[in-house]
């Protein structure tokens, strides 16, 4: 006769649940990844997002499967990445315009910026080239300090919107030369640009990539790089720290984050993944030849960067009176 089972004590229970979970937490992947960018499709975020997503598969054995959710500066996608379970299968590719400019911008977010999202690594920086078109007086940018000093307010600036990395990149210009500029923002990058290439406005703060061709054929006149260090892709074009104004330096930054109830064990599998990705040296180069400085940096140091970069920006928004449209 068979003996019946007996069921569990209520003490093993939890012992057997955390068991359970360390142990999914080890297995990971063991099933699709998704990888939001709260970006519409072929941008730089997503580009790069696809660039790692790829590697990632490869390695694992697993797809990672990008899925793009934009809208309201970014704050959709994030959004939608903090209302989903801590499991590791969920994850958020963002950048400093949406975790560190936007909670100063909008009166209201859908969620916690503070709690909601587990920042787990700065992936990458992107810098910007300030340039300028080639019919302005100036050459380079002690050209354009002495300019715009001696002309208020008579040159434009051109930006992918309010509260974008273009725009308070230049306010931030502006509050640290003691400058005044005309700020035309534009829907979007690509009509921003259109507008420097003609002429609308005299000066704009460029993603790397995207400027370097446009210097090369003569139709920008680059100024100066955003970041503390100069870019491979225009090495001898100075950075605007270097060229006249020490201290200063902006650049999109790209990162990952899951959401808030993630277990730290997890974080740190996760981390050590994208890590180990980032590392390929196939994937370095892509990621160099699109104009971004790989980075790959340890959890404690994004968190530490992430306050930073909130408080710095939030310092800015305020003093600056900027809005978001």
């Amino acid at each position: 006769m068979r003996t019946p089972r007996r069921p569990l004590p209520l003490l093993l229970l939890p012992l057997l649940s955390a068991s359970q979970t360390a142990r999914a937490q080890a297995d990971w992947p063991n099933r699709p990844v998704t990888v939001v960018v709260p970006w519409p499709a072929g941008g730089s975020t997503d580009v790069m997002t696809r660039v790692l997503t790829q590697q990632l598969a490869a390695a694992t054995g697993q797809p990672f499967v990008v899925e793009n959710r934009a809208g309201a500066t970014g704050t959709v996608g994030h959004a939608h990445v903090a209302r989903a379970r801590g499991d590791g299968y969920t994850l958020l590719v963002g950048t400093n315009s949406t975790y560190a400019i936007a909670p100063h911008l909008m009166a209201q977010l859908p969620y916690d910026n503070e709690t909601a999202l587990a920042p787990i690594m700065l992936i990458a920086t992107n810098p910007q080239i300030l340039v300028a078109h080639p019919a302005q007086p100036f050459r380079d940018f002690a050209g354009f300090l002495a300019f715009a000093r001696a002309h208020p307010g008579r040159l434009s600036f051109a930006s992918s919107g309010p509260g974008g990395t273009s725009h308070l990149a230049t306010e931030l210009l502006m509050q640290m030369a003691g400058i005044e500029m005309l700020h035309v923002p534009y829907r979007g990058g690509a009509p921003a640009l259109q507008a420097q290439l003609s002429g609308e406005v005299q000066v704009t703060f460029v993603d790397t990539i995207v400027a370097v061709p446009h210097i090369r054929s003569g139709q920008l006149r680059p100024l100066g790089v955003s970041t503390a260090a100069r870019t491979p892709l225009a090495p001898d074009v100075p950075t605007i720290a270097e060229a006249g104004l020490p201290g200063f330096e902006s650049s999109t930054d790209f990162a990952l984050f899951a959401p808030g109830e993630t277990p730290p064990a997890l974080i740190a599998r996760i981390h050590a993944a994208f890590a180990q990705a980032l590392a390929e040296p196939a994937v370095r180069e892509r990621l160099i030849a699109q104009g971004m400085t790989p980075i790959a940096g340890r959890t404690e140091d994004f968190r530490a960067y992430q306050r930073r970069e909130s408080e710095k920006w939030g310092a800015l928004i305020r003093a600056r009176n900027i809005r978001a449209s």
